[in-house]
């Protein structure tokens, strides 16, 4: 079943509508969504790493206006939104915490946070919180999100079929460990 869905979503990948699904998956993660982006750009670069560039691209720049919707809930719907998304991943005591965190360290959290595999979006509904400057937020999302994306997309256009190989050949390990990563980001949440 694994093999089937992995099968599936490299097709998809290759479809061409697959770059508006990263977009929207880019766009949405960084304000609400539980799932990366990464799901998506690692198989649509597996599929076609003539275009690995073009797509981490598209997944900064859907990323940083996902960050302002982030931003804009975090600054102005805290109760209605912000809580009840930070209810949902157990975080409330992190978006807190992190809202103190801006006061102090400002853009060195968005530049940090950005890179690991904790969920972008406590990182920029907190910023909105705090009522951190929007600019300085913009600019450090787009540095940290597009280091990260083109970062990976580098990776996989120059190792991408050994990389591809190894996944095909363990994909219930390689699904584990993203599941292992995911977790562990939301986990990490409660330590920050």
């Amino acid at each position: 079943m694994l093999n089937r869905l992995y099968a599936r979503i490299i097709a998809l990948a290759a479809s061409p509508h697959a770059a508006i699904w990263l977009a929207v998956i880019s766009f949405a993660e960084a304000s609400f969504f539980p799932l990366p982006p990464d799901i998506m750009l690692v198989p649509m670069v597996l599929a076609r790493r003539e275009h690995a560039f073009r797509l981490a691209a598209i997944c900064t720049v859907a990323s940083v206006c996902g960050a302002v919707l982030g931003w804009t809930i975090g600054a102005f719907l805290l109760d209605y939104a912000a809580i009840p998304i930070a209810r949902f991943y157990h975080a409330e005591n992190t978006l807190h915490a992190l809202q103190d965190r801006f006061r102090e360290w400002g853009v060195w959290i968005v530049l940090f946070k950005g890179l690991t595999p904790i969920p972008f979006k406590f990182v920029t509904i907190a910023s909105g919180a705090a009522h951190f400057a929007l600019l300085p937020f913009l600019l450090a999302c787009a540095v940290t999100r597009g280091a990260r994306f083109f970062l990976l997309a580098a990776l996989l256009r120059r190792f991408g079929a050994p990389i591809q190989g190894f996944i095909e050949h363990r994909l219930p390990l390689v699904a584990l460990m993203f599941a292992v990563a995911l977790l562990g980001g939301v986990v990490a949440l409660k330590y920050i």
